[in-house]
């Protein structure tokens, strides 16, 4: 099962492309939506990553993806709104299952 990277920022998207996860750019709502369909199509992603910005740009579609119950979805920091601590994506992804990966 693989992640995938719903992005606000160009920055993150290539961090996490260096690391093997795949996802896209999101900077409209529609682009969300479209991304979201197209994600809960697929039978191989098993989680979603999704940027602390895009989060609060659009929180009714993140609660609304957060609440199908096939994936996994998780806040993570990015290029504008990052976090104080280093705690890495396997960290933020062991949190949101409740056990360690």
């Amino acid at each position: 099962m693989k992640l995938y990277l719903f992005s606000s920022d160009s920055d993150t998207l290539t961090g996490l492309r260096l690391a093997g996860i795949d996802g896209c750019l999101v900077q409209s709502e529609q682009a969300l939506c479209d991304a979201i369909e197209s994600v809960r199509q697929r039978s191989d992603i098993a989680a979603v990553l999704v940027t602390r910005t895009l989060s609060m740009q659009f929180p009714k579609q993140i609660d609304a993806l957060k609440r199908n119950a096939k994936l996994l979805v998780t806040e993570i920091p990015d290029m504008t709104h990052p976090t104080v601590d280093t705690d890495s994506i396997t960290r933020y992804v062991a949190a949101a299952v409740g056990s360690s990966i």
